[in-house]
């Protein structure tokens, strides 16, 4: 018999885990052909999912779950729950139900008779989010699209069915700072995409800020693309013409008319603007210095305090 490895990464989801395992055993009961076995990974919670997750152990032998010893993060615990994965296949899906489990016999099937080695999902439709992130949502997808050769897909969740062979080759790429979106597209294998409606969390509220999704943009564009570097030399280029074309039009000017300091508000703007991308370029620069810093220190990625 095959086995399907259900990957949950949990924090602070003791609203929504009971829930998500009433609906999540529906759908394994109904697939009687395969073997199920569902991984909670408790990334840090302040409240009760641990408890949770260990009692749920207690009453099906299916349940195994992994705790860190701090918050490390939704990409740490999906690699802590791919490493853990035994199953022939593998599911990375959330706890909120965001990810509906009524999908996973079609992506199963989809995988079985039409030969894809992995299926994931995207969203269509962006209900109930606010305008503003979700235009910036697109803007984003759009934009690494352009300057990465990796492509996403725009709406793209965590939420796929893959195979044993892509899971190898995801856990082989063991950087410590990591956009996963784009890791499963690097990695390659064949995808067929699955779309369907957003859906709003069953409970609870989203761990995601704008902020915190500003940041996990910036770490996709650094990890999948060096345009923002080639960005930079080309503004330094452009500035370096810009300042020579300043010297000879201010060189002419005193020999013509003798005055060497007219307009020179507009000089002090230009200057300014000049400074200010020096320091978005060194910006830019620091950003791809400390990703490499932190690799360099090679250190791990989670602490488990405690799994079964």
């Amino acid at each position: 018999m095959e086995k399907l490895s259900i990957i949950v990464p949990c924090y602070n989801e003791q609203e929504s885990l009971p829930i998500f395992y009433k609906e999540i055993t529906k759908v394994a009961d109904e697939m009687k052909e395969i073997e199920f076995e569902f991984i909670l990974v408790n990334d840090g919670s302040k409240d009760n999912t641990l408890e949770l997750a260990k009692e749920l152990r207690k009453k099906d032998s299916r349940v195994h779950y992994i705790s860190f010893s701090r918050n490390f993060g939704k990409e740490s615990a999906m690699y802590a729950g791919l490493q853990k994965s035994s199953g022939d296949y593998v599911v990375t899906m959330d706890a909120d139900l965001q990810d509906p489990p009524s999908l996973i016999p079609v992506m199963y099937h989809a995988i079985k008779d039409d030969g894809f080695d992995c299926v994931a999902t995207r969203r269509v439709s962006r209900k109930g989010e606010p305008r503003l992130r979700s235009c910036c949502a697109r803007c984003f997808y759009h934009l690494i699209n352009k300057i990465s050769k990796t492509q996403i897909m725009d709406g793209a969740r965590d939420y796929r069915l893959m195979k044993r062979q892509m899971v190898d080759a995801i856990l082989k790429m063991s950087e410590c700072n990591r956009f996963t979106k784009g890791i499963f597209s690097w990695v390659g294998f064949d995808v067929k995409w699955l779309e369907y409606d957003n859906v709003e969390r069953v409970a609870g509220n989203t761990k995601w800020s704008f902020w915190k999704l500003f940041l996990y943009s910036i770490d996709g564009i650094v990890a999948f693309s060096t345009a923002p570097l080639a960005l930079a030399a080309i503004f330094g280029f452009l500035f370096c013409l810009v300042a020579i074309i300043l010297i000879v039009v201010i060189i002419l000017r005193t020999l013509l008319w003798g005055d060497a300091v007219a307009e020179w508000p507009s000089l002090i703007c230009i200057l300014s603007l000049i400074g200010g991308t020096q320091m978005l370029c060194i910006g830019i620069l620091g950003e791809y210095l400390a990703k490499t810093y932190l690799e360099t220190k090679k250190r791990p990625m989670f602490i488990v305090k405690d799994e079964e």
